[in-house]
């Protein structure tokens, strides 16, 4: 009787220790990001864009914030 009970307090003990145990939480690969500007070299960039320059690209995302800006996009009141 008294061996069952052991074996299933040991079990749970395993169990409770297991639990409060903590991986280390890292980058599974060494890949780093490059630069944005040198994008995408594929069918759906803007035409025109050529990948790695830097001020058309910037020229693009503001050209695209305005695009999305409510703003400039309303009709103005009479």
């Amino acid at each position: 009787m008294t061996r069952p009970v052991l074996q299933l307090a040991t079990l749970a003990a395993l169990m409770v220790l297991a639990a409060c145990g903590e991986r280390a939480q890292v980058a599974a690969t060494g890949k780093t990001d490059g630069k944005p500007w040198d994008g995408a070299q594929n069918g759906f960039v803007v035409g025109g864009w050529k990948p790695g320059d830097k001020t058309e690209w910037e020229t693009q995302l503001r050209a695209r914030a305005q695009n999305q800006n409510e703003y400039t996009r309303a009709p103005a009141k009479p």
